[in-house]
């Protein structure tokens, strides 16, 4: 679902690691990379609030279109953000664990 609605691709993965199976996802060559996991020892239950947020900056109107795109096509909800500054300049989207990823049109500066 990521995969599809952020554009990344399953970079690894491990299966039975201490009980543990996990995929890392992200875009080849970058720094960074999204883990997720699953523990079969142990139920995990999701607790996200609406706040929890995994929030990228699009600067182009187009190629922010083309994310939202993405997102509705993958599966994403698209809701109301909680905090109104997302919905000034972007679209929120949830996952079916309940955690939230902000498509923001606009640059990213830490003066923000």
């Amino acid at each position: 679902m990521y995969c599809d609605g952020l554009r990344l691709r399953v970079l690894s993965r491990f299966c039975d690691h201490d009980g543990f199976d996990g995929v890392m996802i992200g875009a080849p060559d970058s720094e960074y990379h999204f883990e997720f996991t699953h523990c079969h020892t142990q139920t995990v239950i999701p607790s996200p609030t609406p706040e929890d947020l995994l929030v990228l900056y699009y600067p182009s109107k187009s190629d922010w279109e083309l994310a939202c795109e993405d997102m509705e096509r993958a599966g994403f909800q698209s809701v109301p953000a909680f905090n109104p500054y997302w919905q000034e300049r972007g679209r929120t989207y949830r996952d079916p664990d309940g955690y939230r990823v902000v498509l923001q049109q606009s640059s990213w500066s830490s003066n923000a």
